[in-house]
């Protein structure tokens, strides 16, 4: 049974939905939602600049060992910013004990494919050009931003670059062909998308570009050599094929992927950790698998809250 803390996200999303998709509306929605929920007082929170594209450091004060993770944030590539994602962002890297680097990258309309891609690649570049290792370095992202994080690993194998250790994609949009038949079956119990809002958002991203690009939807082409992944989505969501469906190619492909399926949760859940228990128990998990992946000593960094997640592979 859904917790009451759900049950009222719910029904603050069925009171939210809108009919027709407004770019300035869907933007400041989502803005001023997020500044309901502050970063955590025990992370750093620090603006950079790498690779010639901002972001902002979440730094927890036991993180050690230069060990990284590049956070990308959903919001349909033409919404979202450092801000949403930062409460989230703040617990995750707590949770981790690992030093977070969110990209502010370009967002469309005003910025089109492949902006977005392209500030990813220089983003990620400019931390190897810094130092950083990458094996012990993670990418990571939500929605869009999750799509965005395999087409960045798609780019960086097809070039030679070398690979970051994992990856952590929650409810990833890989497809925007939007061909998904959970895009269709769970319009009605996802409160928080609409089929509306991915046509529009795609067709503002796409500026023209065919859908069915293997660097726009990255569910397409050779998914090959990729890192670990883990993927994490919930049964009531909209996208729940897209993740099926990735999970399902990359272990065709002889690639390791973790599939985390939650019962009967929304789109982006986790960014409600701070109310939403079962927010809590997924970014407790994810973080359990980036210290797996990246070498970091469980017991220097315990779960914040010892939430056990109701979710199933």
């Amino acid at each position: 049974m859904a917790s009451d803390a759900f049950r009222r996200l719910l029904l603050m999303f069925s009171v939210r939905r809108r009919d027709a998709f407004d770019l300035a509306s869907f933007r400041s929605d989502f803005e001023r939602f997020a500044k309901l929920f502050p970063p955590l007082p025990e992370v750093e929170i620090e603006t950079v600049v790498v690779g010639g594209v901002r972001g902002e450091r979440s730094i927890p004060a036991a993180a050690g060992g230069r060990r990284q993770v590049l956070f990308f944030h959903g919001g349909g590539y033409v919404s979202g910013s450092l801000g949403t994602h930062r409460e989230m962002v703040s617990r995750w890297a707590l949770l981790t004990g690992t030093e977070f680097l969110a990209a502010d990258y370009r967002l469309a309309p005003e910025h089109p494919f492949p902006a977005a891609l392209e500030d990813a690649l220089s983003i990620y570049r400019g931390l190897l050009q810094g130092g950083a290792e990458p094996r012990k370095l993670a990418v990571a992202g939500d929605s869009a931003g999750g799509g965005l994080t395999v087409a960045l690993l798609k780019a960086l194998r097809d070039a030679g670059d070398p690979l970051p250790a994992a990856a952590v994609l929650f409810s990833p949009w890989v497809d925007l062909t939007l061909v998904g038949e959970s895009i269709i079956r769970r319009e009605k119990e996802d409160k928080a998308l609409q089929r509306s809002i991915l046509e529009r958002t795609s067709e503002l991203y796409l500026a023209g570009e065919s859908a069915a690009h293997p660097l726009v939807s990255p569910l397409f082409g050779s998914l090959a050599g990729l890192p670990p992944i883990l993927i994490q989505v919930g049964t009531a969501e909209l996208l729940l094929d897209d993740s099926r469906r990735l999970a399902e190619k990359i272990l065709k492909q002889d690639g390791e992927v973790e599939l985390r399926v939650w019962e009967a949760m929304i789109h982006g859940w986790q960014l409600y950790s701070s109310f939403l228990p079962e927010g809590q128990a997924a970014l407790e998990e994810a973080a359990e698998f980036l210290r797996r992946q990246l070498g970091v000593d469980s017991n220097r960094h315990p779960s914040a809250s010892g939430l056990q997640g109701r979710s199933r592979g």
